[in-house]
């Protein structure tokens, strides 16, 4: 999901999902997933952790999601795998897309699961209107 790349930068704003005001971690994540693949994933974090299939953390591959607990409830927080126990995801209020390591302790005590989408053909997007 190299092409989340192009994000780096763009501030976090609650509930945004575009370039031009800003992402919360699923608006970014909804945004790659429709833009790279045409996949429509759901909007929430909680909802985007049940969609796919549920993977092993020693499973992890490129485009797959990662699901953290950042706000005292499981799946508050979700970002997309890039390899090499790196992450993309837009933080929080204040903060910008960026890239992080799970190795990191506050991401480490806090890793939630993983779920793969890739191959999803019910997530194929027939509507378009998030483009």
């Amino acid at each position: 999901m190299n092409s989340g790349l192009q994000y780096l930068g763009i501030r976090y704003r609650f509930g945004g999902n575009s370039a031009e005001t800003g992402f919360d971690c699923s608006g970014l994540v909804r945004r790659v997933f429709m833009d790279a693949l045409g996949l429509n994933l759901p909007r929430t974090a909680k909802e985007m952790a049940n969609t796919g299939e549920r993977i092993n953390p020693s499973e992890l591959k490129p485009g797959d999601l990662v699901f953290f607990n950042t706000m005292r409830r499981t799946f508050s927080h979700v970002g997309i795998y890039l390899g090499d126990n790196r992450f993309l995801h837009s933080p929080s209020a204040g903060g910008k897309v960026r890239v992080e390591s799970m190795s990191d302790d506050y991401w480490r005590t806090r890793f939630n699961g993983a779920r793969r989408v890739v191959d999803q053909p019910e997530l194929r997007a027939t509507d378009t209107s998030i483009r």
